[in-house]
């Protein structure tokens, strides 16, 4: 292991790239799975500022499948949060409207 640091990459017009943030946007997007939606919201933003970059060619394109990976957990995480919270609305209504009923019956 090296004790010095990578020198920065050149790009196409010889100007130099931003280094990737590949690993977390991934790490990110695993946690916006597994601990909280924030983590989710904020891999997808990430994740679609750095593609972006990447493609317009003052990022490192080297971590693109990272960043693709970490963007894609962060969505899910996303859409399984907004769906979890549409179904536990859902019940909540369905609670209520039957204990209203219940109540009206006596």
């Amino acid at each position: 292991m090296s004790q010095f640091p990578m020198p920065p990459t050149m790009g196409p017009t010889g100007g130099y790239l931003r280094p990737h943030r590949g690993t977390a946007v991934l790490v990110l997007g695993i946690l916006g799975l597994v601990v909280c939606v924030i983590c989710g919201i904020i891999a997808w933003v990430m994740g679609n500022n750095d593609l972006r970059e990447m493609r317009a060619g003052t990022m490192d394109p080297t971590g693109e499948g990272m960043t693709k990976a970490g963007k894609i957990c962060g969505m899910i995480a996303v859409i399984l949060n907004v769906v979890a919270l549409g179904i536990w609305l859902l019940v909540m209504c369905g609670l209520v409207a039957a204990g209203a009923a219940s109540a009206g019956a006596f």
